[in-house]
């Protein structure tokens, strides 16, 4: 140990820099002042230690505690000097980073102090969230890295994750070997083509992956070594990013056809050579037409997810389940009706289908026909077959046409609510005032993100519907009074599901994704909701409780692998929820020996 630790040598001899200070560099230029003056003519290598310690060791995030170093371990790691003397645990350290985020009005700039901090202490970071979870969820995921995501070439520091662009064609599985880590176990994948609500962000979608990772370890304990972002960037038809001298992408406009989809499948091929069939894939913001393609043409070869598809509709459907101990009856017994017929909203209504054919036996197509989509043209009917996109014919029924989604909720009547529309303020007053007058129990779902997109507020839907609905948002809102009564609108939030769902298919060793581990992750959501839970309104558990609704969901997910024969990990455990709880990351700081 001591000689690894001791400065570097070059073959085992000291270098020219121990025994020279004034040595010449490169043959030639004498680098009087003890700086490294090589120019791209005198070329140096890049060497580094074998055991970090010293300044490498507090620069190094995944091993960095800060204040927190003990006295032996200062001594024994070469920081005598390089930290003041006082000593910090991490609650102290964990007190101090929120008081200095909570100085920040700005969410982004929160944003920036909170990230930050995963660059310089990584577990330190974790533990802050973990800690904190509902009040920075909305800093590190939506609504502010929507905000983030659109400026992040601006508040750019050093890369997270890697990049992938059209110049690396042919060299993707290069890539993949230059990250530092090798026992990768979730990958999240954007193109940027569709982040959140707001469109082409290109390159600078980055911050979405690299937000779901952080709370994939945060809230479903997954190790943060085994976590990968990834931009796959194919260029941006966003004029105004091209424009932006601070953009960090290819400044084309985006490749499309062959060229697209045979650099995708490099990598998918890249990404299975370099890290097996056990490494899940979670394709994130892609646009719609790229979608469904990449989850169809992969799901069969590689463990793939669709947090936009799947994830939106998990939540979705363990909110409905819960609501459903509200409203009563089941689910065959409700209408559905989407404004929005995108990923999301097509995707929750294939899993409410899917539910609804385990729960009463029909078949899939007569249990399509209780969810109706409204799109930009009006209400999605059979008559319009010839020129709906493929993903929305499955819910292309035989009625009228109406224009708009009033006109919809006039002539359909229907039970429940969803806006998935990327679209704000399109649940009008009137809209929601007629819907709930066909319904004693109404339920909204405003899922759209960021805030600034949501149908409506939990305050206009509460208000307008004279406290009778049962609501959620895709984003958070504030508590609301109504006549003296407080409701807390629920989270429709995918962080309820897809940490889970990973945590799960890891400790199964599950080598696909099925629809049947999906609906097995949303009944388990909706089990831990419970009365006193429903009687404030909500029908999501509190998120304070994320670690433990993770767990569970993971052991049911796990669960339903093993019974399905798509598990590797054998045996199965004889206690699945422990087994997954005792799997979790912990963020508490190690000793060093």
């Amino acid at each position: 140990m001591e000689t690894q630790l001791k400065d570097l040598r070059i073959n085992g001899s000291p270098s020219v820099l121990d025994q020279d200070p004034s040595h010449t560099v490169g043959g030639g230029v004498r680098d009087v002042y003890g700086e490294d003056s090589a120019t791209e003519d005198h070329l140096v290598t890049p060497w580094s230690r074998n055991v970090a310690c010293g300044m490498e060791l507090m620069r190094d995030p995944q091993y960095n505690k800060g204040l927190a170093f003990s006295d032996k371990e200062r001594e024994n790691h070469y920081l005598l000097g390089l930290l003041p003397p006082a000593h910090l645990t991490q609650d102290l350290q964990v007190q101090k980073v929120m008081q200095n985020v909570r100085s920040y009005a700005d969410p982004l700039q929160q944003y920036i102090a909170v990230m930050g901090l995963q660059e310089r202490n990584e577990r330190l970071f974790y533990k802050v969230l973990i800690d904190h979870v509902e009040e920075l969820l909305p800093v590190v995921y939506t609504p502010t890295v929507g905000e983030a995501c659109q400026k992040y070439g601006a508040i750019f520091q050093r890369p997270h994750g890697l990049y992938i662009s059209l110049k690396e064609r042919g060299k993707i599985l290069d890539c993949l070997k230059n990250w530092p880590e090798k026992l990768v176990q979730v990958i999240v994948v954007t193109d940027g083509e569709r982040i959140l609500g707001l469109g082409d962000l290109g390159c600078q979608g980055m911050g979405i992956p690299v937000g779901k990772l952080a709370l994939y370890t945060a809230l479903g304990g997954i190790r943060a070594s085994g976590c990968l972002p990834i931009t796959i960037d194919v260029g941006t038809n966003n004029e105004k990013l091209l424009k932006d001298p601070f953009y960090i992408g290819l400044r084309q406009r985006r490749a499309t056809g062959k060229e697209y989809s045979d650099l995708l499948h490099e990598f998918m091929s890249a990404v299975k050579q370099a890290y097996g069939e056990k490494v899940l894939i979670q394709f994130e913001d892609f646009a719609n037409h790229n979608a469904f393609t990449l989850l169809a043409k992969y799901q069969t070869t590689h463990l793939v997810f669709n947090d936009d598809i799947q994830g939106t509709a998990v939540v979705a459907l363990g909110g409905l389940l819960a609501a459903l101990k509200v409203t009563g009856g089941t689910l065959a017994d409700h209408t559905f009706l989407f404004l929005g017929a995108g990923e999301a909203g097509t995707g929750i209504g294939e899993m409410i289908a899917l539910e609804i054919t385990k729960q009463t036996g029909m078949s899939l197509e007569s249990a399509r026909k209780k969810i109706w989509l409204v799109d930009s043209k009006g209400l999605v009917v059979k008559s319009r077959w010839e020129t709906l996109q493929h993903f929305k014919r499955n819910f292309a029924h035989k009625h009228e046409g109406c224009k708009d989604l009033l006109s919809a909720v006039q002539a359909l009547k229907p039970t429940i609510l969803i806006g998935t529309s990327g679209q704000g303020k399109t649940f009008t007053k009137e809209v929601v005032e007629t819907f709930t007058s066909y319904n004693e129990k109404p339920v909204i779902f405003a899922l759209s993100n960021p805030t600034s997109q949501s149908e409506c507020t939990a305050e206009e839907a509460y208000h307008w519907s004279k406290g009778k609905t049962i609501f959620a948002s895709g984003s958070p809102f504030d508590p609301v009074t109504y006549k003296g009564k407080t409701f807390v609108p629920g989270q429709g939030n995918n962080a309820y599901i897809f940490p889970g769902i990973g945590h799960g298919v890891i400790i199964s060793g599950a080598i696909r994704m099925h629809d049947d581990m999906l609906l097995a992750a949303a009944r388990a959501l909706a089990d831990q909701v419970t009365k006193e839970h429903l009687d404030q309104g909500l029908i999501y558990p509190p998120f304070k409780n994320i670690r433990k609704i993770s767990a569970k969901i993971a052991a049911a997910v796990a669960d339903k692998a093993y019974d399905l024969g798509l598990a590797t990990r054998l045996p199965k455990p004889a206690e699945l929820l422990s087994y997954a709880e005792s799997c979790m990351y912990s963020p508490t700081y190690r000793q060093y020996r």
